[in-house]
């Protein structure tokens, strides 16, 4: 096993309690993701594509066993009005939430924001007839 691939074990929570200083290489870009312009002191996600990997069940816990990777699948806003990525994992199907960092790849991010817009779980050329049926028009004012 290279030194890449091993796992610092620290005690349980220690990644709550102190930042996480770390740099690595994303396992899905390959690009180096530095700690530096996170915006926070932990950083958990690759800035580039927004992939992380499964290491936490709990926020800094690094109690998952998984290790698989956490693809982004979504965006939601917090209270507040904070961006987070809504992330599934690849090789157990868990679903996490990480909020955004300040160096997050913008056109990835509205990539991810449009896509159920871009494909509707309905046919889009129906969208007038439906709206008509509804007892709307289907014409702006």
């Amino acid at each position: 096993m290279n030194r890449e691939n091993k796992r610092k074990r620290y005690a349980k929570g220690y990644y709550k309690t102190h930042a996480c200083q770390e740099s690595f290489t994303c396992k899905v870009c390959d690009r180096l993701v530095l700690p530096l312009g996170a915006g926070s002191e932990h950083r958990n996600h690759c800035p580039n594509c927004l992939s992380s990997l499964h290491l936490d069940q709990e926020p800094g816990d690094r109690a998952a066993d998984c290790g698989g990777i956490m693809e982004p699948i979504g965006v939601w806003v917090r209270k507040g009005g904070e961006w987070a990525v809504i992330h599934r994992c690849r090789r157990c199907g868990a679903l996490h939430s990480n909020r955004l960092a300040a160096d997050d790849n913008p056109m990835k991010l509205m990539s991810i924001a449009m896509k159920p817009l871009c494909a509707p779980p309905f046919p889009i050329d129906r969208i007038r007839e439906m709206t008509e049926a509804m007892g709307g028009s289907g014409q702006m004012p």
